[in-house]
């Protein structure tokens, strides 16, 4: 829908909280929290949306930047009322569990959140290609006017996949928290730049894209870790995102768009 959305990490960190709450309270796994957080999730998009969002369909697109990042200092502070400023993770059994695979050994809980990961891939693919919903935000998103005109109701689409982003981000929270430290102010920073740097290499817009980039950040991230000096790890990120736009600014997926 071409949202910038500067609170996106911040939704990543209500999911963190949310687990971390479910866990302390209800002794619930954070997995379990998923059927929780999910729904809720979503309707928390969904009510921002029409409340903050679709205020701003028809400005420039610098509104909605600004709005988001209104909305994170909302959500760090009401975070940071609640929560206080200490950093806090949450330790599980399964947390320090490993799997040997011939000579390397991996982390249980990071083979799940790659499975959950290309299960949630697997979903969206099948979502905006076979089903009547997923073809409308498709339309949408290559032209609103040309999707009202033959009869979508850009409207709801607009709410249903800002409803899913944080519904999505959500669970990301949750699927990290036992991985993690989380703070409420620090945290969602670091991954609304990280959302950023994906969305700048595979072309705003482009959800096949930002999968492409978030792979390739991933893998710029830690053969850095590996190879140089893992105290820089956030910042070889940056390096590839700042050649990227030099080089390519449509991203390394997006398409050049000559106006006339």
């Amino acid at each position: 829908m071409r949202i910038i959305n500067f609170s996106h990490g911040d939704f990543v960190v209500i999911g963190m909280y949310t687990a971390i709450v479910l866990y302390t309270q209800l002794g619930w796994d954070p997995l379990l929290s998923l059927l929780v957080a999910l729904p809720l999730g979503f309707l928390l998009g969904v009510v921002l949306e029409r409340l903050i969002l679709s205020r701003l369909v028809d400005v420039p697109e610098g509104s909605t930047l600004l709005a988001t990042l209104g909305l994170s200092l909302v959500v760090q502070n009401t975070l940071m009322l609640s929560f206080g400023a200490s950093p806090r993770s949450l330790n599980v059994a399964y947390g320090s569990a490993t799997v040997n695979l011939g000579p390397m050994t991996l982390s249980v809980i990071q083979l799940v959140a790659g499975g959950i990961v290309l299960v949630v891939i697997a979903g969206l693919y099948l979502f905006l290609n076979y089903t009547e919903r997923g073809q409308a935000v498709r339309a949408t998103s290559q032209n609103r006017l040309g999707a009202e005109l033959v009869g979508i109701n850009t409207r709801s689409v607009h709410s249903l996949v800002f409803g899913v982003g944080v519904a999505l981000s959500v669970a990301a929270g949750i699927i990290l928290i036992p991985q993690l430290f989380v703070t409420p102010v620090i945290t969602g920073p670091v991954f609304t730049l990280k959302a950023f740097v994906v969305t700048v290499l595979g072309g705003l817009g482009n959800v096949w894209g930002a999968i492409g980039g978030g792979l390739l950040l991933g893998v710029v991230e830690v053969l850095g870790a590996a190879y140089i000096s893992f105290d820089y790890r956030d910042a070889y990120g940056l390096v590839a995102f700042l050649l990227i736009l030099l080089l390519r600014p449509e991203g390394l997926f997006g398409r050049t768009v000559k106006r006339v």
